[in-house]
């Protein structure tokens, strides 16, 4: 078995197998490695039917260096040596960051407005504690935002949603929140709507069945789950467009415009969107010395083959684009790394 697909397996079966924590020399007694890692980095990442997982899982290759690899040097791994990551699937960015939030977990992945919010105690999470130990690591990605229909629904638009089944994904996911705005910026009360609360995989499944008539999705380009329904006929993508569009980027300035390029999903021509940027984030207390050693791996030069070669989303993780939309404080680590790489002065 190679090592990409120990790494998808252990992260797929959760395993706990007994490995030996990373050390760089001895930690220092104010930072800890979070409860229960059981000697893995983990990287908790979103549904198995959306992009972060599989980017995850490219992450945690290029960052692993388990023992008894062939050095870097040597054509082998150039990960962190010693260190075990694993990517997780979870339900998605809330999830996340609550599980960074209580230091349960080394780190995760998350939309940049949750980040922001659950850090300052603001949008969805206002009247919650902030999550005032939140740090970035780095920005990834954009996350696209699909707002995908049965291909027999006559929805051309979304205003049209008014009457329809929709699922806005599970209550409390990053889907849902920015979902409500989205709707809201076009006049849609969820009371007009017939909402169901279930994750993509499941919506995708009841679309398959004539069961939904819509469902929105923030995914990485091309989303796997959105590609299955357009290659078998059975549902398009609605566009996000016009003045109500305009209303949500003036008051929501973590939005970006965004374009689903024509041919990205059979049938599907070129569709205007939103996007929101994917952010890898941890707790202040996760060892420094460690988040600058994954960063370092993460953009060794030898790993950009394996970027490469991952899915489209892992393609566009830059160094050049990795403090982009980054609203909150950075971890020591990570500052320290870009400091070095000149990023931030």
């Amino acid at each position: 078995m190679n090592r990409r697909d120990f790494l998808l397996g252990s992260a797929m079966a959760g395993a706990a197998l007994a490995a030996a924590p990373w050390r760089a020399g001895d930690a220092r007694a104010d930072t800890v490695r979070p409860k229960d890692s059981g000697g893995f980095f983990r990287i908790l990442t979103g549904s198995a039917h959306t992009t972060a997982f599989p980017v995850g899982v490219t992450v945690a290759s290029a960052i692993s260096n388990p023992p008894g690899s062939r050095p870097c040097e040597k054509g082998g791994s150039c990960g962190v040596p010693g260190l075990i990551a694993v990517a997780l699937t979870s339900q998605g960015s809330v999830a996340n960051l609550a599980a960074i939030g209580n230091e349960s977990i080394e780190s995760g992945f998350s939309q940049a407005d949750l980040v922001y919010s659950a850090f300052h105690g603001e949008g969805v999470y206002f009247r919650r504690a902030k999550q005032a130990n939140l740090r970035v690591m780095a920005s990834l990605y954009p996350e696209t935002i699909h707002l995908v229909v049965r291909r027999n629904s006559g929805i051309k638009d979304i205003r049209e949603l008014a009457g329809k089944r929709i699922s806005l994904d599970r209550t409390g996911s990053g889907t849902r929140f920015n979902a409500e705005i989205i709707l809201a910026a076009y006049g849609l009360r969820l009371n007009q709507l017939r909402v169901l609360e279930v994750d993509p995989g499941e919506a995708a499944d009841l679309m398959a069945k004539d069961e939904l008539d819509a469902f929105f999705l923030i995914s990485g380009q091309p989303a796997p789950t959105v590609g299955d329904l357009t290659d078998r006929e059975i549902a398009r993508v609605v566009p996000l467009s016009g003045r109500q569009i305009e209303g949500a980027l003036r008051r929501h300035q973590f939005f970006i415009r965004d374009i689903i390029p024509a041919n990205t999903y059979r049938d599907v021509p070129e569709t205007e969107t939103l996007s929101i940027g994917m952010q890898w984030i941890g707790p202040e207390s996760l060892d420094p010395d460690l988040v600058y050693e994954v960063l370092r791996a993460l953009w060794h030069p030898r790993n950009r083959k394996l970027l490469d070669a991952g899915p489209a989303m892992a393609q566009r993780i830059r160094l050049g684009t990795a403090l982009l939309g980054v609203s909150v404080p950075l971890h020591a680590g990570a500052e320290r790394y870009y400091r070095e790489m000149k990023l931030i002065t």
